[in-house]
């Protein structure tokens, strides 16, 4: 169990993971569409828009920066306590912020037992940075398969028995708290056996004022980057929710969603090749860090370009199969989308290279301009335009946040960690 798995075994793995967990989270849109309707699909969405950057903010990205700690700067442990701490403040403010919502009392709940299966959600995040930081992606991907089933289970059962949205949370959050308990801790306790002379001796949280400061200063920055990242896809769902409505809502949540067929394999790659990344960078290996990259990305521009082909040959067919014939008419957007999809993957890629290279302060002001422009796009595009307004606006977000990341990456690899040790030089110059 010590020994980390090679770079394939591991993207093999986080990829098995990941396909089967997205298609069972894409399962649960599909029976939302068919045995509800879109105002139902539009109401679990909009839960997740609410409360996906609030969760992003406080996770603070601990699982990317324990899996490129390749100097071992902090333990397991230290990690574990920051987590706790971030995820109740999490929840404070979703429940400041739910208080405040003009909506319904059953829009509120659901957006409520959303927050709840998030905060359970989190403590298993911070369990799979450790087992990626121990390139072991097969325990992640174990745990990714039960927690996809069990979920969409529990969620199917949830709906026809109340015939509700609020039913399906229900059972989404006993999903997520089962495997918790079940399956995540239980492997973490099999690492503390094994790592124990790494100073991993138990699960428990360790809170030493220094070391969280510590911690905190360098993962801030990317909570404030995850806050903005998820602002990036949430909102034109915050604009589509103002000046259209919860159908409309619906119906782009249910073909948005197939954007992410491609970025499952994206992540898979990221995320198994984010810690080699951090090894070369570190070990001040440019030319094989350069090298990883741009094949990652062109891979990237790969995907993108078979979205768009399915899409543009397959579109209208794929949407009445996995929805309603009322989706199909919307053909076009997701060509566009599929468009937009494109540049996410390539711009995903160049962020994991900047992660990888410890640039995290300078992903603020890079994340927080993409969110003012697809604000603004949004703004001007979605009163006049309707859904068809907000391809454009992604794809105009997309082509700025590539350029933005190859600039910052070009600068990091003139700047080695070898030869420029502070990881936020770039934001300090």
């Amino acid at each position: 169990m010590a020994q980390g798995f090679s770079l394939r075994q591991n993207f093999s793995w986080t990829l098995v993971g990941n396909v089967f967990y997205s298609a069972c989270q894409w399962g649960i849109l599909i029976v939302l569409a068919k045995l509800g309707t879109p105002e139902m699909v539009g109401t679990f969405t909009f839960a997740f828009a609410v409360t996906a950057p609030l969760f992003m903010f406080f996770n603070l990205q601990l699982r990317v920066v324990q899996a490129t700690d390749a100097q071992a700067q902090f333990t397991f442990n230290d990690y574990l306590g920051l987590r706790l701490v971030s995820t109740v403040m999490a929840l404070g403010s979703l429940g400041c912020i739910a208080g405040m919502l003009p909506y319904g009392r059953s829009t509120i709940i659901v957006v409520l037992i959303i927050g709840l299966a998030k905060a359970i959600e989190s403590i298993s995040d911070v369990c799979y940075g450790y087992m990626q930081q121990q390139e072991r992606m097969d325990f992640i991907a174990v745990s990714l398969i039960g927690r996809g089933a069990l979920t969409l289970m529990l969620v199917v059962t949830g709906v026809l028995t109340s015939g509700t949205v609020v039913g399906g949370v229900i059972g989404l959050a006993a999903a997520w708290i089962i495997m918790l308990v079940g399956y995540d801790l239980r492997v973490m306790r099999r690492f503390m056996k094994t790592f124990a002379e790494q100073g991993f001796q138990s699960l428990k949280p360790v809170w030493q004022w220094q070391t969280q400061q510590k911690l905190i200063g360098l993962t801030l920055p990317l909570g404030f980057v995850m806050l903005l990242i998820s602002l990036n896809t949430n909102i034109p769902r915050y604009f589509i929710e103002h000046f259209l409505s919860p159908r409309d809502l619906g119906i782009f949540a249910a073909i948005a969603y197939l954007m992410l067929v491609g970025s499952i394999i994206q992540g898979a790659l990221a995320q198994a090749a984010s810690p080699r990344l951090a090894k070369y960078y570190t070990d001040g290996k440019c030319r094989a860090f350069a090298s990883l990259l741009f094949n990652l990305i062109g891979l990237g521009a790969l995907l993108g370009a078979i979205g768009v082909g399915a899409a543009w040959l397959l579109g209208r067919e794929l949407l009445t199969i996995l929805y309603k014939a009322e989706y199909a008419q919307y053909s076009d957007l997701l060509v566009w989308l599929m468009v937009a999809a494109a540049l996410e993957y390539i711009a995903s890629f160049l962020g994991t290279g900047i992660t990888a290279a410890r640039y995290f302060r300078v992903q603020v002001p890079l994340f927080a301009t993409s969110a003012v422009v697809m604000a603004i796009a949004c703004f001007l595009l979605i009163p006049s335009q309707g859904l068809s307004g907000i391809p454009t606006a992604m794809i105009g977000t997309g082509v700025l946040r590539v350029l933005l990341c190859f600039a910052i990456l070009a600068h990091a690899l003139k700047s080695p960690v070898a030869l420029a040790p502070s990881p936020q030089s770039l934001y300090d110059a």
